[in-house]
């Protein structure tokens, strides 16, 4: 995260790469920008310069007899008030659409860069940041500042033509009537409005951060609920996270409220300044006896000169605001893409499937290797061998996990390498790499999609089966036959219509279909009934055959598959041979598999 120095350096100039944007919409900006000329015109130069002209034509001043008018020139007359509204309303109105239809266009392309973005980052910053957060950033932020961008650049073409339209009327009419310059001192107040527009500016890009971010608590709250709703149900959680969201919800409502205190305190500031140059110009032209149809127009050019300057004070808060939103994002866009394509790749021809390990060490602290940051994983070193099954056994946060993550470079070494057919896997094609690995990770994830779509999502350049194949293989077809619209039945989010063993035959018929050379399965039968566990042990012996298999076993009973065992403890490999040789020489893998094979024998005994 930036520090707070480097928030402070955020200004209009850290918006510019973003109103680049509106570059290809250039069409309709330059129409959004004529009608906010016309607009201004219309307004700051338009209705004073009407009232002063038209309406003595019409009725009669001191001293003064109105012309006789006949109807026509009556019925003329008249008409230029309706006909300056009209102008001023359609060129206000075109203006506003023009640029809101800028601003939705740049929402979108915004978002787009936020979430292209997001699937290049390594999986360590989503380790960092909340999932809520993250979709605060991309909802929230981006609409914060896509409205911040369609504000500013509406009132920075309307407002400065009407002051400057203002001006001129002010000056025109100085030059012209004698006792008249008095009104040009009462702009004097103008560089007064300045100071507190800076000094609540300053404020509200603090306040507008904080609110951002009680949003992103807020839909982390949300987000975590909803993932969880089986959980807070069994364990009575009901009412701890009510209590847990309205607590969120009163720190976002209370940063809200500061926001919206200062935001609005401008407003009455600069009316407050403006209307006392009003009152001087009133006061100064009642000394000077001047009539009142000849001030009426004036304090209306006055009046449309202040408050282009309330509207800028606006457009200084509504920058803060978008500033805050920019913050966020930026710490998304800038964010290291720790996973990249090496700038000369070296593409596979024929993968073999030879992994070398060399010297392999890894810290989720990112970069770090300091000793109150053990690593993950400490100098790993083996090989395997193209087509060797091996299985990695452990306890729990051995490590045997995160050692099969870097294999499709979920993250990357930061000691030593890995080989594959002795290539670095940072100088191959990243795309190419995650092609030959199948990953059956020990939690599947199935997409809101249909049984067929789902199974699709693994087509590689190495499919060579049908879908119908790849389910028989993994024996889902059992259950797929059975569902409604079978093949095209949709499965619902994270494939909440299917029970853990269904979910886990689906993942493997994934990986059936893309007939990787490697494959990663990790305890890819933990969600498996004995029945269902013993066919898919004779499908895995199939799909196994002839590709370089990691296979992570949680339960023993899958390491019959493997011709090869290696140890893993505290991230170091303790044990590496077959069944037989790490059983007489590893302690704790005979503990281990002792305990397993008692449990097992006790469960047998109790059914």
């Amino acid at each position: 995260m930036k520090s707070s120095n480097t928030e402070g350096k955020l200004g209009f100039r850290s918006l510019f790469p973003y109103f680049t944007l509106l570059v290809p919409l250039w069409f309709p900006m330059l129409g959004a920008f004529l009608c906010g000329i016309i607009y201004g015109i219309s307004s700051g130069f338009g209705l004073p310069y009407m009232v002063d002209q038209i309406f003595p034509k019409i009725f009669s001043g001191d001293n003064v007899k109105a012309p006789e008018l006949s109807f026509y020139q009556l019925a003329f007359y008249v008409a230029w008030l309706p006909a300056v509204f009209l102008i001023r309303g359609l060129s206000g109105y075109f203006n506003s659409y023009l640029i809101n239809y800028c601003g939705i266009k740049v929402l979108e392309k915004i978002r787009l860069l936020v979430f292209t973005k997001l699937q290049k980052l390594p999986l360590a910053f989503f380790h960092k940041n909340k999932e809520g957060d993250l979709l605060s950033r991309i909802t929230n932020d981006t609409t914060q500042l896509q409205v911040s961008l369609l504000r500013i650049s509406n009132d920075l073409i309307k407002q400065p033509i009407t002051f400057v339209g203002a001006i001129s009327y002010l000056v025109w009419k100085a030059m012209e009537s004698e006792g008249m310059a008095f009104v040009l001192l009462c702009l004097l107040v103008i560089p007064v409005c300045v100071f507190p527009i800076r000094k609540l500016g300053e404020i509200l890009m603090g306040k507008a951060l904080g609110m951002q971010r009680r949003i992103g608590d807020m839909t982390s709250v949300l987000s975590e609920n909803l993932s969880a709703s089986r959980e807070i149900r069994a364990f009575n959680l009901e009412e701890k996270e009510e209590a847990r969201f309205r607590d969120s919800s009163r720190e976002f409502f209370k940063a809200r409220m500061k926001v919206i205190k200062y935001s609005n305190m401008l407003t009455p500031i600069i009316e407050i300044i403006t209307a006392s140059g009003v009152a001087i110009a009133i006061f100064q032209a009642s000394q000077q006896s001047v009539r009142l149809d000849a001030v009426v127009p004036v304090i209306m050019a006055l009046f449309f000169s202040y408050e282009p300057i309330k509207k800028l004070g606006a457009i200084q808060n509504q920058l803060k605001q978008g500033l805050a939103s920019l913050y966020r994002l930026e710490e998304v866009l800038n964010a290291d893409e720790s996973i990249k394509e090496a700038q000369q790749p070296v593409p596979p021809s024929e993968i073999k499937g030879e992994l070398q390990f060399r010297g392999v060490s890894f810290s989720y602290e990112l970069d770090k290797l300091e000793k109150e940051h053990a690593p993950t994983l400490r100098s790993i070193d083996f090989t395997i061998d193209s087509g060797e099954i091996v299985a990695l056994v452990g306890p729990s946060g051995a490590g045997k996990t995160t050692l099969a993550g870097l294999l499709p470079r979920f993250h990357d070494p930061i000691g030593g390498s890995i080989l594959l057919d002795g290539v670095d896997l940072r100088n191959m094609p990243l795309k190419d790499l995650r092609e030959a690995i199948a990953l059956v990770p020990q939690k599947p994830f199935l997409f809101d999609l249909s049984v067929r779509q789902n199974v699709e999502l693994g087509r590689s350049n190495y499919t060579s089966i049908s879908v119908e194949e790849a389910l028989e293989l993994s024996h889902a077809n059992e259950f797929v036959d059975e569902l409604p619209g079978k093949l095209d039945e949709t499965l619902g989010e994270d494939g909440v219509r299917l029970s853990g063993g269904q979910l886990q035959r689906l993942a493997l018929a994934r990986a059936f279909f893309r007939n990787s050379p490697v494959l990663v399965l990790d305890e890819a039968t933990s969600a498996l009934d004995s029945e269902n566990e013993h066919k898919i042990h004779e499908a895995m012996t199939r799909l196994t055959k002839g590709k370089t298999t990691l296979l992570i076993a949680h339960r023993f009973s899958s390491i019959r598959l493997a011709n090869r065992i290696i140890v893993m403890d505290k991230g170091l490999v303790v044990a590496d041979g077959s069944h037989e040789k790490v059983y007489a020489e590893c302690d704790l893998y005979r503990k281990l598999y002792d305990q397993q094979q008692d449990s097992v024998g006790k469960s047998v005994k109790s059914t």
